[in-house]
């Protein structure tokens, strides 16, 4: 969306050609002083009007020029920032879709590299404002599935008493995974609004990424998966314990849903040039390529995921937990099948 051209009413664009023409005019007068200490006063010819001893024609001529350059030069300054006035306008008022560069036309300088700014920060809000909307949708939805089906277990119970034990036992699934729900949006929330809340500790990410690994092999070996580490030597840094916990966490629990039965999550981890870089390879189905640049949104389930447990929160909060550390995540494709995740973890953020 582009914005009409505006009409002036403002007062920067006067103010600006009263300061160019004046300024102008106190130079035409200040060479003529000049010339007039020098001794070499200007002569009109004869008849012609005068004024102070200074033709007029001329006079009246230069004044009529430097107006006309005033008022080019301040229209030129004056017209870029006024849009760039309405298209703030425009934002403040939730309108995300204006652009300001298209009107300015094929100018080259400061001020459209400025309207260029301004339409990228309108996109960036547009987008964001995009994905708030998906994102309250799919929390609307994911809460209310749980909740459905914990109404229509109420509904049997009530219909036949005798299935009480697998009644309450599929009401407590729901149950907990709302909560866990609830938690991870929780997360995600705090990692967007004030990832600052998280403690800062001083440790060996080798240590905590050993704990991790070591609980999710403890679950892996009760679905005939295993999790194996090599991550040898030490790698001490001052980090957000808590956040880099789940971000590894998240990650090889997501490698151990997927991974087919009777094969291993490899996790490594090594130093490289002031960073970590931990991958973690498993052998399930894969990821397309097409789906490996969205599947860190929230709440994205990719084909073939229906059957395994999760509501899509985990890499999204990984990524945000990486981010907040100054380090990335990238998926892609392992040789003979299955996913590698790589993460980056400088020692300074």
């Amino acid at each position: 969306m582009t914005m009409p051209r505006p009409r002036f009413k403002g007062a920067l664009f006067w103010k600006l050609l009263l300061a160019l023409w004046v300024s102008m005019v106190l130079s035409m007068f200040a060479a003529l002083a000049y010339f007039r200490y020098m001794g070499a006063p200007v002569k009109p010819p004869p008849g012609m009007l005068t004024l102070w001893g200074l033709p007029v024609p001329p006079l009246v001529t230069g004044l009529v020029a430097m107006l006309v350059a005033g008022v080019a030069v301040a229209w030129y300054l004056a017209v870029p920032l006024r849009h760039l006035r309405r298209g703030l306008r425009s934002v403040a008022q939730g309108r995300f879709d204006i652009r300001v560069a298209p009107l300015l036309g094929r100018r080259r300088d400061e001020l459209t590299e400025l309207a260029r700014d301004f339409d990228r920060m309108a996109a960036q809000l547009q987008h964001l404002t995009h994905s708030r909307q998906v994102l309250l949708h799919d929390i609307s939805h994911e809460l209310r599935s749980p909740l459905a089906r914990m109404q229509a277990a109420i509904g049997l119970l009530r219909q036949d008493p005798a299935q009480t034990s697998a009644m309450v036992d599929r009401i407590q699934r729901e149950s907990d995974r709302l909560d866990a729900l609830i938690e991870e949006l929780l997360t995600l929330h705090r990692l967007e609004a004030a990832p600052e809340s998280w403690s800062r500790d001083t440790i060996d990410v080798m240590d905590l990424l050993h704990a991790v690994t070591e609980d999710a092999d403890f679950e892996a070996q009760a679905q005939s998966r295993q999790v194996q580490l090599d991550a040898p030597g030490t790698f001490v840094a001052e980090v957000r314990g808590e956040l880099l916990y789940r971000a590894f966490e998240n990650v090889i629990r997501n490698a151990v849903r997927y991974t087919a039965p009777g094969t291993a999550v490899e996790v490594s981890a090594r130093a490289d040039d002031g960073a970590l870089v931990v991958t973690v390879a498993d052998r399930g189905p894969g990821v397309p390529e097409a789906s490996r640049s969205v599947m860190f949104e929230p709440f994205t389930r990719l084909e073939g995921s229906s059957s395994v447990r999760g509501v899509g929160l985990g890499l999204a909060i990984a990524r945000r937990a990486l981010d907040v550390h100054g380090g990335s995540i990238e998926a892609s494709a392992r040789e003979g099948g299955g996913l590698v995740m790589s993460m980056r973890l400088p020692r300074t953020a």
